[in-house]
């Protein structure tokens, strides 16, 4: 099997992808992470998980690289990750009663051959109404400001959630494990 490495520096990309008992290396890739004039959520999320997977691979040329990148949107505008309290309130004020699509790109590249397999999986939260006091008893109990959508679906945020809606709760978190198994199947390599 070629060796697997998680082009990432999240803990919540990592813990996931440990879930398929696949031995793995993680790399944090420096690439810029702004969108182009005109692209959509979707586009933005492949592209970036492209170029994380592919700006590692002349460091780690042997490897099948796994790039994602996720990518919020809500009434056609895209929300990044709070980071700040204030922020946080104001993204979850206005996700209160809607729902706010969550597009994950993910890329596995094959750094030996140069191929590479790029999708994007979404997946929908729809919102239960959120009064203001609810909103910073949840921000103040789980401080998720270097989440998109500014919530942790794994923990106390699934409180703010009416439903949801999607394949792959995972690609929620940030790393599709569904599609991730078709590609690597595609490479060869069988889970479990």
């Amino acid at each position: 099997m070629p060796p697997l490495l998680l082009a990432s520096g999240s803990a919540y990309r990592r813990e996931l992808l440990s879930r398929l008992r696949l031995p793995f290396d993680c790399a944090a890739p420096q690439i810029d992470e702004s969108p182009l004039p005109g692209e959509d959520g979707a586009a933005l999320a492949m592209r970036l998980a492209q170029e994380k997977a592919q700006a590692l691979a002349s460091r780690y040329p042997e490897h099948l690289i796994i790039g994602s990148d996720q990518v919020a949107v809500l009434d056609g505008q895209l929300i990044g990750k709070p980071g700040s309290f204030e922020r946080a309130r104001e993204q979850l004020r206005a996700a209160s009663g809607r729902s706010v699509s969550f597009l994950t790109g993910l890329c596995l590249h094959n750094a030996r051959s140069g191929r590479s397999q790029v999708d994007c999986v979404p997946f929908t939260v729809h919102f239960r109404q959120l009064d203001d006091a609810r909103i910073e008893r949840y921000l103040r109990a789980e401080q998720p400001y270097d989440c998109a959508g500014s919530f942790k679906c794994e923990a106390l945020g699934i409180s703010l959630f009416r439903c949801t809606e999607g394949e792959d709760i995972t690609s929620l978190v940030g790393l599709p494990l569904i599609r991730l198994v078709d590609m690597l199947e595609a490479e060869g390599i069988q889970v479990p």
